[in-house]
């Protein structure tokens, strides 16, 4: 293994800790054929991540990367970052456009940044996004309808499917659990990584928008890989090989300044 290189190795670090639960400083050392004070480095980066968890001798999984956090929780994570996330998107909105937005917290700042544009339609299927946009008296609001879920004030299901089918959108802005470069982008819950997926189909143009917490972290639920999007709206801390890469895919980057928050 001692071909790995620092992102490589980090990366299977990550994936075991979260296949294990925890994993040590000496084992890691000599499975990888490097030395110890090495695999503290990479543990130390991903432990500012957010992506494991430093103990004595090695580093346990995150608990918060185990589970789905409710719509409350998330509201109060980066919500200062989250705000400029969401008004950075909302620029890239025209007036006159119909346009798909998902539930969330970061795009439900999207939605405050829209309320003052003339002729724009946008279809969610958020509630909390709809309660927002309520607000404007230039804004049409469309619900997708379905089965209500309560955790994240979403709505899912065949209705929610069906509603969307016979419109044409110019953009859909997405919100996402996960963003990974081998696995494409992807959320908890199975039935909203559905209609996610149909979201993408109904759009002309697909903006993600998503903190850098989300990077490198894998969702168990795909929507669709990291070459079928166009335009990504996150913050300066962006790993630089997804910076590269996204490039390499020509898919449009937005940052806006993390020490801003």
């Amino acid at each position: 293994m001692d071909a790995f290189n620092s992102i490589e190795r980090q990366q299977e670090i990550l994936r075991q800790t979260q296949a294990q639960g925890k994993v040590s400083v000496k084992a890691l050392a000599e499975q990888f054929k490097v030395s110890e004070v090495t695999i503290r480095n990479d543990l130390s980066v991903l432990d500012r991540k957010k992506l494991l968890v430093r103990s004595r001798g090695g580093a346990m999984v995150n608990s918060q990367l185990g589970r789905e956090l409710s719509l409350k929780e998330k509201s109060g994570q980066n919500s200062a970052l989250k705000q400029e996330l969401g008004a950075l998107a909302a620029q890239l909105v025209g007036e006159g456009e119909r346009i798909l937005l998902d539930s969330g917290t970061t795009t439900q700042e999207v939605a405050a940044c829209l309320v003052d544009k003339e002729d724009l339609v946008v279809m969610t299927n958020g509630l909390n996004i709809a309660t927002e946009l309520a607000r404007s008296d230039s804004v049409e609001v469309m619900l997708t309808g379905g089965t209500l879920r309560k955790k994240s004030m979403s709505f899912y299901g065949a209705i929610a499917e069906r509603s969307l089918q016979n419109y044409n959108f110019s953009k859909l802005i997405l919100g996402v659990d996960g963003f990974d470069l081998r696995t494409g982008i992807g959320t908890h819950f199975e039935k909203e990584a559905i209609l996610n997926r149909l979201m993408c189909e109904m759009a002309e143009e697909i903006v993600v928008v998503t903190d850098s917490s989300k990077f490198e972290r894998r969702a168990f639920h795909a929507i669709c890989a990291i070459a079928q999007i166009h335009t990504l709206v996150t913050d300066s801390g962006i790993p630089q090989n997804y910076v590269d890469e996204l490039d390499k895919l020509g898919i449009k980057l937005h940052l806006v300044d993390r020490h801003t928050e």
